[in-house]
C-alpha cells in the first residue's frame, strides 16, 4: 500500500503521474487529503477528491508514503503535525519514503536526509539538511525516492514500480506509455 498526501496547494502532474504509473502496474495507491476536506485544490487550480482523510488511516500497512512536491503544498505537508509523525514512524520501521520537487524540505526538516543521495526542485536542496545533492531528474539512496521537479513525475513514477514489481514490469511499462521514446 501506498499512501500519497495531497495537501493545499500540491503540485498536480507531481502527484499524479506517480500515481497513475504505480497503478497501472498494479500498486494499490490511496490518496490522503490532509485537509479536512476530500476535495483538495492543488496549485494551478485543479481539485482532486482524495480516497480518505488524514485521521481516517494509522498508516501500519503502509508500504511507501509518498510526497507530491508544489507551493504552497510542501509547506502545508512539512507544516502537519501527523504527518510529521507518520514519517517519522514509518522511516524507523525501514519503508520506503518518496518525494518530489520541494516535498523532499520535510525528510530534510526531520533529519532524515543525512547521508542521504537525493534531488528536489533546484533552490530546495538547502533543506536537504546533510544530503548530497545531485540534481538527477530522479534519485534512489536506498528506501528514499526523490525526484527533481514535474518533469521527473514519470520517471519517479517508474522508480517505484521497479522497487515493488521489478524492472520488467518498469520496462513494459515505459514501452507501454512511450516513455522510450523521449
Amino acid at each position: 500500500m501506498i499512501y500519497a498526501f495531497l495537501a493545499t496547494g500540491f503540485e498536480e502532474v507531481e502527484a499524479l503521474g506517480p500515481i497513475d504509473v504505480c497503478r497501472r502496474a498494479g500498486l494499490k495507491v490511496t490518496t490522503v487529503s490532509i485537509t479536512d476536506q476530500l476535495t483538495v485544490m492543488g496549485a494551478h487550480g485543479v481539485g482532486i477528491v482524495a480516497d480518505t482523510l488524514f485521521d481516517d488511516n494509522d498508516y501500519s500497512d503502509a508500504d511507501m508514503l509518498f510526497l507530491p512536491g508544489g507551493m504552497p503544498g510542501a509547506s502545508n505537508l512539512d507544516a502537519h503535525a501527523g504527518l510529521r509523525q507518520a514519517i517519522l514512524t514509518h522511516h524507523q520501521a525501514g519503508k520506503a519514503l518518496a518525494a518530489i520537487c520541494a516535498a523532499p524540505l520535510v525528510f530534510g526538516d526531520l533529519g532524515l536526509t543525512v547521508g542521504k543521495q537525493m534531488t528536489c526542485y533546484p533552490g530546495f536542496e538547502q533543506y536537504l539538511t546533510g544530503a548530497t545533492y545531485t540534481a538527477a531528474l530522479v534519485e534512489r539512496d536506498g528506501l528514499m525516492f526523490t525526484g527533481k521537479g514535474p518533469a521527473a513525475a514519470l520517471g519517479l513514477g517508474y522508480a517505484i514500480v521497479e522497487h515493488f514489481c521489478g524492472k520488467a514490469t518498469a520496462d513494459q511499462l515505459k514501452q507501454g506509455m512511450m516513455y522510450n521514446d523521449l
